[in-house]
């Protein structure tokens, strides 16, 4: 039942077979690596547009899109899309947001948070770095174990119920905050304050939905009550965490160390220009990788075939909207 619906794969490298045999089927896709000006050329024409996390979806995009009736992407956090911009603009978002039975053997990001922690505890990417570099010496890379710390989970939804499962084969102590934890759902974690886990978690892991009013709020009130020598992990979204508190607490040594896998504005900020990334680069207590929580094959495959089902059912449903795409295609 092909159309000649157009669909814009703005991020295609490694993009699922299985989802684009689908997309073959109910329009027209057109598969790219693009960069902005790329993307702001190309959209003109799409009728749907696909991305990942590269690309800035905001008001200059959707204005340039005068085709656009929906834009897909395979994330559950939105704040690289104007949401509000498309709203009013008639485009509507296709995400995971919402899919919870789906999402349940989704694992990438609670796995990635292990491996961040672990690798911050025994310094890995140094211990790496140094035996590439003609080093052996063990002495230099003495870490600590997993084994009977305290971890408080910020935030206790889907990632941080698995990062929970997780620890709790290392024989760890669980805290968890968050105002909607449910005792059916605990695990080995113990519900408490967001001030009492603070204080006695020897590491912090975030995992909190982001959404405007929580620009920034994991800021220096929070760093400051961390138990001294904690280790702080966020596979969240930058934007959650202020930044200059963040660095403050490990130049002053508040913090034994940070792993993150995301930064504030990751789309628009160049790498270089970014303050985390600069102190990272000359500091062995910040540990960063490019936000690639999410990023495995098999996650990536299941997630985009997923959406792209959705998509599908979506066009060749009865819908209002269903009818408002077919329109545009004719």
């Amino acid at each position: 039942m092909a159309s000649n619906l157009r669909i814009l794969v703005a991020e295609s490298t490694g993009f699922s077979s299985r989802a684009a045999a689908v997309l073959q089927q109910i329009g027209v896709p057109t598969f790219g690596d693009l960069n902005r000006d790329e993307l702001l050329s190309q959209v003109q024409d799409a009728d749907v547009l696909w991305v990942r996390l590269r690309h800035l979806i905001d008001g200059e995009i959707l204005r340039r899109a005068t085709k656009l009736r929906m834009i897909v992407t395979p994330t559950t956090g939105l704040n690289h899309i104007d949401t509000a911009e498309a709203e009013r603009l008639g485009v509507d978002v296709l995400s995971l947001r919402g899919h919870t039975d789906f999402l349940r053997n989704i694992r990438a990001t609670a796995e990635h948070t292990m491996a961040l922690i672990l690798s911050l505890l025994r310094h890995v990417p140094e211990a790496v770095s140094h035996v590439k570099d003609g080093g052996w010496n063990r002495d230099e890379f003495k870490g600590n174990e997993l084994y009977g710390k305290t971890v408080g989970i910020v935030g206790y939804g889907r990632i941080g119920q698995l990062v929970g499962k997780y620890l709790s084969a290392f024989d760890t102590r669980i805290l968890a905050a968050d105002p909607n934890f449910a005792q059916s759902d605990a695990g080995g974690a113990v519900n408490v304050s967001l001030f009492e886990l603070l204080t006695e978690s020897d590491i912090v892991t975030l995992h909190v939905n982001y959404s405007a009013d929580k620009q920034g709020w994991f800021a220096e009130l929070q760093f400051s009550a961390m138990k001294q020598g904690a280790y702080f992990v966020n596979t969240s979204r930058g934007e959650l965490v202020n930044e200059a508190a963040l660095i403050d607490a490990l130049r002053t040594n508040k913090i034994a160390g940070a792993a993150l896998d995301v930064v504030a504005n990751e789309q628009s900020l160049g790498s270089e220009n970014n303050p985390l990334i600069a102190y990272g680069h000359k500091n062995r207590n910040l540990l960063m990788t490019p936000h690639i929580g999410g990023c495995t094959i098999e996650s990536m495959e299941k997630t985009e075939f997923f959406l792209a089902e959705r998509l599908a059912e979506m066009l060749w449903s009865t819908s209002p909207y269903s009818r408002s795409i077919t329109a545009n295609t004719k």
